[in-house]
């Protein structure tokens, strides 16, 4: 699969916080149809609560200790991401702004150790 994204320091400095969702008619192979990403570096992905990073054009997302990684296109009402696990290209079109975790949902430690 071709995925070819502009790095988003390129793509005018976009925050990726808020609530995303995936077009209803999207096959998402079992995967989330909500994500909110949050500033605090925690994210819903579906029902679990994840930790993300973003660098260049790539977020990597860890889940169940392990980083995947994706490359990742953003506008101010679109994300697409495209690689790792992915067969083809999911985007998400934005839904409003994200919603504060609960207070018992913890951001999942970083496997590498850091912050």
């Amino acid at each position: 699969m071709t995925c070819s994204v502009a790095p988003l320091a390129a793509q005018k400095g976009i925050d990726i916080s808020g609530t995303w969702r995936v077009d209803a008619g999207t096959d998402t192979k079992n995967g989330p149809r909500e994500v909110i990403i949050r500033a605090d570096s925690s994210a819903s992905w579906g029902k679990e609560t994840v930790r993300w990073r973003l660098k260049g054009d790539k977020i990597s997302i860890v889940l169940g200790g392990e980083w995947d990684t994706y490359k990742i296109k953003a506008t101010p009402t679109a994300l697409t991401l495209c690689g790792g696990d992915l067969k083809q290209a999911v985007t998400l079109k934005k839904a409003g702004p994200p919603t504060p975790r609960a207070a018992n949902a913890k951001i999942p430690p970083d496997p590498d150790g850091g912050v």
